[in-house]
């Protein structure tokens, strides 16, 4: 596990677009699911400790802000080959397990994580309903072993002025955990 940092892609970013299957295969589209609403493109995984530390507030935040209207994807982009614990075999078990209520999909080529720059698990990307990066960063101050309660903080607040018509703050902190596991 390498302690990695999101590279803070531009804001103002339009959404790259993307088609990936969820852990069943079926296809999710963002052009198809976003409908000029609000988006939030989470890279994650099934090993990271720094996903299973934020999970529970994950699944209860993604949930009450998709009844409200924003769409919520999250992406697993690691290399299932050497790590095989995110295949997408497991991605089912721990959607289930996490009560996860998003599409949870698989960046087998990793051409989804590249366009996004994401470089850690977990790092968020908030969009408006143009499709332009408002946010992204951390999902709050917490971190294994900080002592810090888990909040959701930091991405609560971008959200909820996306949905005021606001944009975030502009100081936002990187996010930081595991690197996206690459292929060679």
């Amino acid at each position: 596990m390498a302690l990695t940092p999101s590279k803070m892609l531009p804001l103002g970013t339009k959404a790259p677009e993307f088609s990936l299957p969820d852990f069943a295969g079926r296809i999710v589209t963002l052009a198809k699911v976003k409908n000029n609403k609000p988006f939030l493109v989470m890279f994650i995984c099934n090993h990271c400790p720094y996903v299973k530390h934020i999970r529970k507030e994950l699944a209860q935040l993604t949930t009450e802000f998709q009844k409200k209207g924003i769409a919520v994807f999250g992406i697993n982009s690691n290399d299932v080959n050497n790590y095989p614990e995110d295949s997408p075999e497991k991605m089912a078990l721990e959607a289930q397990s996490a009560q996860y209520t998003f599409p949870y999909l698989f960046d087998a080529s990793q051409e989804v994580a590249k366009a996004y720059q994401a470089a850690c698990t977990p790092d968020f990307f908030l969009f408006d309903s143009q499709g332009l990066l408002v946010y992204r960063g951390q999902f709050d101050e917490s971190r294994p072993g900080n002592q810090i309660p888990v909040t959701g903080a930091d991405l609560r607040k971008a959200i909820e002025a996306v949905l005021k018509g606001q944009n975030p703050l502009p100081d936002q902190k990187p996010s930081i955990g595991c690197n996206i596991k690459w292929k060679n």
